[in-house]
Parts: C-alpha cells; structure tokens; sequence
C-alpha cells in the first residue's frame, strides 16, 4: 500500500489531530476525515476516461460529483478499479437532462445509466434517511424490516450512512482530489476487516441480500467478517427467501463467477445462507458421499478457468449445483419401475421446477445445464457410430468435463473419461482401435444378424 496512505492510518500523531479538529470546526461532520491527495495512492490515471468525463461534468455543471465505494476500495488496496460508481447531489431528472446519453432505471432504487459505448457509468443521487420527510421522494418499508422502495434524496452525510459496509463508504472528490473517509472505511482496509454501517441486524433486515455481499466481499477481498458483522447472519438467514429469484440470481453470478467462488461457497455454507440458495444441493450434501466433493470440484475449476482468462459459463455451474438432487431423484423413480432415460428427463424437470422457486434460472442456462446431464448417459455408449455422434454434439466437452469430475469425486468408476480424453487426442487409426476395444470388451453385445425373410410365393389361383 502507499506510504503515505499507511503512514496515515499507522502514525496519525499532532499534526492529524490538529488536522481533523480544523475540519471539524469548518463545519465537517465528527465522524468524517478527509485524506489529502499526498496522503492516498488512489490516482487519476487508474479511473476510466468515461467515469472522468462524468465526474467533470457534473462538477462544471456546479454539482458535487464523488466516485465511491468498490473502485475507491480497491485502488487502496493496490487493484486496478474496474467498476465506476458516482454520487452526486444532481436528481435523476437533472441527471437525464445534462447527459444524452443516459436513461433512469429502476424503481425500487431509481439510478441513472450513462452510456459510452460498451461502458455503463451508474450515477445515484445522494440517498436520505428513509423515514424522514421529503414530500413526493418516499421509502416504504415492509412490517418485517425489508426497504420495498427507496427513493430518498439527502446529503453526501446521509448518503454515507446509508452504505452497507465501512470500506464502501469511501468518497473520492473530483474537485481537489481528497477521499472523505465517513465510516472509519480507511483503517478497516487497513486491518482487512469487513464491517457494517449502523445496526447489523436492522441492516440485514432492510436488505437482506447485505448476507450474501458480506460473504462475497469478504471471500474476494480476504477480509475478516467483523464479529458483530457476523453474529446476526445465521439466524437471519431465511430472509433470503423474501428476496425473488430474479435478484437471487443475478447475486449468484456476483457470488460465483468472481474467481473466488470456492472460498464463498465453504463460507456460504458456514453461515448457513448457500441452502437459502440451493436447498436440495445442500440436502443432499449430507446425504451423498460424493456430493460435496462433485460441487467444489466445479468449483475449483471455475476459479481456475476465470483466472487464466478463459470463459466460464454458469450453465455448468448449475449444473453441478443440482446434480447430487436430481441424481437422487432418478434412482427413486427408477426403483418405482421407470426406465432410466425418462426417470433422468422426470428428475431433471422436478429438480429444475423446485430450485427456481429460489432462484430464477434463465433458459438460456437452464437448457444447456439439461444437456450436460442427457450426454452423461449416452457418453458410455460408445459403439459403431456413437461415439463420434456424441463428440459432435455442441455440450460434449463440457459434459466431457463433467463426467471427469464425476470421476474424480468418485461418484462413479474412473475409466471412461480416460477413454474419451484418447479418443479425441488419437487420429483415424487409434480412434478405430479404441472403439474395436469397446465392441469386443466384456460389457458389449453382439450384435445380432438380421436375417432376410424370404418372400412367399402365393399358392396357385385354383381358377388356374
């Protein structure tokens, strides 16, 4: 981290104390600090030309315009921003008005969206206390706890406080480049500790989806819960399922696809939130030797996948999520007498319809997910043309892939994923030896000859 900005932290000394007593008394509020720019790392040059231009033209448009939370975090901690979050006192009315190129959206929280090209700024005005008065601008709160709206205007102080955690209440000042530090947000980076704003319990209540962020911040960030942060979590867990699937999902992807997704699902699991998520999955965990192994196995190769740059899709992911359930589910029809092919299709159907009463999973994914499990069952089928057939399908090699880690968990006997993984590395000649070794080896049949029936002569007209 830079010096300076730790030296800051560690040795604050007269001079920071004198320094926070003149700001107090220019009318700053206690709880604030201000970082000059020789005092923080954060520069410029790590913002994107796009989130620059709107933060000087609100400023110039005489608006207070501040970057805020992940990108301002994680320039502190020495990780090039990727995400642009502005605060300013500009309305989204205002907002629209000054910049063509953006549209409100939303109406439980009303956001701006400036648009350059394939880069989104996301602009929100400073949010109020929600129950206070502000006339037309109003928040609604459900009799559990749970913000249902939440369109109230404040100041830059009210807006801090609003925040979820310390380390996200951070605001950089386009206008002298300083960060005003609200929530103490400066020395929790530096202690690598991840902590609410406010009230835990009431703040897990008004969103609870706040559960699922401190697990997904904590597991990418290598932070420490905060033991107070922590303590409420495992039983306010079920408020999840207040939450609808459609938002449900869109967290997963955040939880799962961030390159740490092994580290958030052992946490997920520790406090208790994952089964809020995938209820059978985490049934089945204790009920399958072989379950948990199969999840943290996809898991660990999705980590893997992301890190070396190479595309990921969530269909897998789903798929080994829901595998152990939907497993269990085909064994108990094929033991009430059903053929295994349909039993698979029956299961699939009932695993799906059951988990996208907690999170809605698109077709797009939930399709491909049914054709990584329909290809584990004709994989093993391998004689005369079958093999090429099934190496041409477009999921075979992420149901390849699949069937290894069903090997490797030990779900199932290791062997045929060693022959696919020849069969597609070997030419012609090898690929016509390997499917003779399946035809002649001990599971094969032989193959019946069709006998030709002779045509019948008819029997002699008697009129002849």
């Amino acid at each position: 981290m830079f010096k300076g900005f730790t030296r800051f932290l560690q040795h604050p000394g007269e001079r920071l104390k004198n320094f926070f007593a003149t700001q107090e008394g220019a009318g700053q509020s206690p709880g604030m600090r201000i970082i000059p720019r020789e005092d923080h790392p954060v520069s410029r040059s790590l913002f994107s030309d796009a989130a620059l231009k709107v933060l000087y033209r609100l400023h110039n448009a005489g608006f207070e315009a501040y970057l805020v939370g992940g990108c301002i975090r994680d320039a502190l901690l020495g990780k090039q921003p990727k995400d642009f979050d502005v605060a300013t006192d500009a309305t989204p009315e205002q907002l629209r008005d000054l910049f063509r190129n953006s549209r409100i959206i939303g109406r439980r929280f009303r956001i701006v969206h400036v648009r350059f090209g394939r880069e989104i700024i996301e602009v929100t005005t400073f949010r109020g206390r929600p129950n206070d008065d502000h006339g037309e601008h109003v928040s609604r709160q459900s009799e559990e706890g749970l913000l249902l709206r939440d369109n109230v205007w404040g100041n830059i102080e009210e807006d801090a406080r609003r925040r979820d955690f310390t380390v996200n209440a951070l605001y950089y000042n386009i206008a002298d480049f300083s960060i005003h530090d609200w929530a103490d947000g400066a020395r929790d980076i530096e202690s690598r500790t991840l902590r609410l704003i406010g009230d835990p319990e009431t703040r897990y209540r008004e969103d609870p989806v706040r559960m699922l962020r401190a697990v997904r911040f904590a597991a990418k960030l290598g932070f420490q819960l905060d033991a107070d942060t922590a303590s409420p979590i495992h039983e306010l867990a079920p408020l999840l399922l207040q939450i609808p699937p459609a938002r449900l999902f869109d967290e997963v992807l955040k939880l799962f696809l961030a390159g740490h997704a092994l580290d958030t699902f052992r946490m997920l699991r520790e406090y208790q939130l994952f089964a809020m998520l995938f209820p059978e999955a985490e049934e089945s965990m204790h009920e399958l030797p072989w379950a948990e192994a199969l999840i943290e196995q996809a898991l660990t190769s999705t980590d893997a996948r992301i890190h070396q740059d190479r595309p990921v899709t969530p269909a897998f992911l789903f798929a080994a999520f829901l595998w152990p359930g939907m497993v269990q589910r085909q064994h108990t029809l094929e033991d009430e007498g059903m053929p295994p092919v349909p039993a698979q299709q029956t299961a699939a159907q009932q695993a799906v319809t059951r988990e996208v009463q907690h999170i809605a999973i698109p077709k797009r994914f939930s399709l491909p997910m049914r054709d990584i499990w329909e290809l584990q069952q004709r994989l093993p089928r391998r004689n005369g043309k079958r093999a090429f057939q099934t190496r041409d399908h477009p999921r075979f090699r992420a149901a390849y892939d699949f069937l290894l880690l069903r090997e490797k968990a030990g779900e199932i006997e290791p062997g045929l994923g060693q022959w696919w993984s020849a069969f597609q590395e070997a030419d012609d000649h090898e690929r016509h030896r390997l499917l003779g070794k399946v035809d002649t080896g001990p599971n094969s049949r032989p193959k019946k000859r069709r006998s030709r029936k002779r045509r019948r002569q008819s029997a002699p007209n008697q009129n002849d």
